[in-house]
């Protein structure tokens, strides 16, 4: 099941990989579980490097692997993460909840859920899912796929506004660019105010 039937998220630049992001549920939550310490598009890249290694992106197939194997495939140069263990370990993990709760689709995570409070839930079970890492991809589905369940925008936070703040509001090289000055602005603030001299 296709996380819709339309959408128009846009980020790593290449044709394939933000294909496959676009019609893959598990596939986009793999990119969603990279998407930290590393680039965006380095990150939500990784799904089709994985597709690529073995051939799929099934989380049945990668769940029955063994863990140090599927950890060898993510370490193979380029690596999928600055971090290929952990996250590879992560994403097994994840596998392993989308195959024994969700019948081996990722998409079934949001599939017919009607309160948004209930969706981040299920996301905040999955490995590396915190807080502001599900608000994030409650208003990616809600902004780039049409899945809109009751008070999603209340549960996405700010991340819902029209401020291009995060991957959510990415759907074409110019959106991309002003997510990234928006978050190089975030950063630079951060680091200004750690500078200032304490009173």
């Amino acid at each position: 099941m296709p996380p819709t039937t339309k959408s128009d998220f846009y980020i790593t630049g290449i044709a394939s990989a933000d294909a496959l992001l676009n019609r893959d549920g598990t596939a986009l939550l793999i990119g969603m579980l990279l998407d930290q310490q590393i680039p965006m598009q380095w990150a939500f890249t990784g799904p089709n490097t994985i597709r690529e290694r073995l051939g799929h992106i099934d989380a049945k197939r990668i769940a029955n692997m063994d863990v140090d194997d599927f950890v060898s495939i993510c370490r193979e140069k380029p690596a999928v993460h600055r971090f290929p263990n952990s996250m590879a370990q992560r994403i097994h993990a994840m596998c392993v909840i989308i195959t024994s709760t969700y019948k081996g689709k990722g998409a079934n995570i949001w599939a017919g859920v009607d309160d948004a409070k209930e969706l981040v839930r299920r996301l905040r079970a999955l490995p590396g899912f915190g807080e502001e890492k599900a608000q994030i991809f409650v208003a990616l589905l809600g902004k780039r796929f049409g899945v809109r369940p009751n008070g999603w925008k209340k549960v996405a936070g700010a991340f819902s506004d029209s401020q291009p703040r995060s991957v959510a509001d990415i759907k074409s090289p110019d959106t991309l660019l002003k997510v990234r000055g928006y978050k190089k602005m975030q950063k630079a603030a951060n680091v200004d105010k750690q500078d200032r001299p304490r009173k």
